[in-house]
């Protein structure tokens, strides 16, 4: 197009300044007419040139993150290998692309087919290729929110280093899949909360690393992590769930004893026609009774074999049951499954102890377990959730699988006994007391 626009401008030139050659009789209206359409030339040239040189400063930069680890989470790392398939055949440049994985899967000793990851009933290796800026340990909230802010220092010594260069021309594009909470989403070993992404993404605005930004969010209760940001500063969020609900996996592969996928994730990747260099904020928005990029999300697949996040091991475990082969290994199987069946229990009796004794009635106590309220005192919350980590359960630790019935014996023994005395539920409870009695006497009154 700009060699043509040049060849333009060339033609109406000689046009121009041949006419002084040509009788004066003829020579006033010509010479006009070649004026006027040297200036238009000139000036549309003048834009081609602008627009070239704007178009070679925009660049795409994507964001890919596997936030678990694990076999039972498989899917996961999955969706993520998939997403970086779908950005690099589209166009975009590796060098533009940070893809974060555990990296546990492809030579897994529970793998089938090693080196080979699939996202769908006989798909194709998702695995093959992919990126692996950042992995194992390296994995974490902290480096994330640096790749995200471009902060090479920070991540100095970290997986590769690499972090996103976006400017103020730039789009980003951000997609995380994982477990998650109110207000949080989970890492290996570590949470990234609400609010610190949000000082990220204001960071970001503020010191233009963006024209716009997308997220891609796959976990439960993930549409609470992006309830607070202003309307006004080019992020556009969709989520698998809202505040209070679950996001859900689907694709059970009888051969590996897993979920390839989640539904949400799935749907956008399957239906991902357009390249995601081309995407437009209009282009996902639907009208006002659809969820935000519902329109873009939808798939063909019903997905019947899909299930809620949080019951994932005790499907898997359910599924493996009805084929076990052998009565030894049935009970096996059903150890397993009382394992997690007391672990949820405790986790339940912890909390409702706490709720007890930092409410006033049985009705008022209730009221809090069930209230669905949006989160609002991050500060409060997130030291709340480190007390309960340290105090109760730490979901991170130890490293083995919450299928495994020595957990009950070997890990929570302390707990549990501890929790028929009330001593942790107490403990934490006068902790969230240190934390903030006047926050957390407001939030309950709001909630009643």
């Amino acid at each position: 197009m700009f060699l043509k626009s040049i060849g333009v401008v060339s033609l109406i030139l000689d046009i121009y300044y041949n006419s002084f050659s040509i009788p004066d009789v003829h020579l006033g209206p010509l010479r006009l007419m070649a004026r006027v359409l040297l200036f238009v030339a000139v000036v549309v040239c003048s834009l081609l040139l602008l627009n070239g040189a704007h178009a070679a400063q925009e660049k795409n930069w994507v964001v890919i993150v596997a936030g678990s680890n694990g076999w039972y989470n498989y899917r996961h790392q999955a969706d993520a290998c998939h997403a970086y398939q779908i950005v690099h055949s589209h166009g975009i440049p590796d060098e533009q692309i940070v893809v974060m994985m555990y990296d546990d899967l492809a030579n897994n000793t529970e793998n089938p087919t090693p080196g080979v990851i699939i996202n769908k009933p006989n798909g194709s290796n998702v695995y093959k290729g992919v990126l692996k800026d950042y992995v194992s340990d390296d994995v974490t909230p902290a480096n994330f929110l640096a790749v995200l802010r471009g902060d090479a220092e920070a991540v100095r010594g970290k997986g590769n280093g690499k972090v996103i260069h976006s400017g103020p021309d730039d789009h980003v594009f951000v997609y995380f899949t994982d477990h998650g909470a109110p207000g949080l989403l989970a890492f290996p070993d570590d949470e990234l909360h609400a609010r610190l992404l949000n000082k990220t993404i204001a960071y970001m605005y503020h010191h233009k690393k963006y024209k716009k930004m997308v997220f891609y969010i796959e976990a439960c209760e993930s549409g609470s992590m992006m309830v607070h940001l202003p309307p006004d500063i080019n992020v556009f969020s969709t989520t698998a769930s809202n505040p209070h609900e679950s996001s859900y996996a689907c694709y059970y592969d009888e051969k590996r004893d897993t979920y390839l996928g989640d539904v949400y994730s799935v749907s956008w990747m399957e239906d991902s026609d357009q390249s995601i260099s081309h995407m437009k904020i209009i282009e996902f928005q639907g009208n006002d009774t659809v969820p935000i990029g519902a329109r873009q999300a939808v798939s063909h697949n019903t997905f019947r074999d899909a299930v809620p996040s949080p019951d994932v091991p005790f499907v898997i475990l359910s599924r493996q049951l009805q084929k076990a082969q052998n009565e030894s290994q049935a009970r096996n199987i059903r150890k397993k499954l009382q394992a997690l069946i007391e672990i949820r229990q405790l986790m339940e009796l912890v909390v409702q102890k706490i709720a007890k004794m930092a409410t006033y009635s049985e009705k008022q106590k209730i009221r809090v377990l069930n209230a669905q309220s949006l989160l609002s005192q991050h500060t409060c919350y997130e030291a709340v959730v480190v007390a309960f980590k340290r105090l109760c359960f730490n979901w991170n630790v130890p490293k083995v699988s919450w299928s495994s019935p020595d957990i009950i014996t070997s890990y929570y023994p302390r707990q549990r006994d501890a929790i028929k005395n009330s001593h942790f539920a107490s403990a934490l409870a006068h902790e969230i007391s240190d934390i903030s009695v006047g926050k957390i006497q407001h939030s309950l009154q709001n909630r009643m």
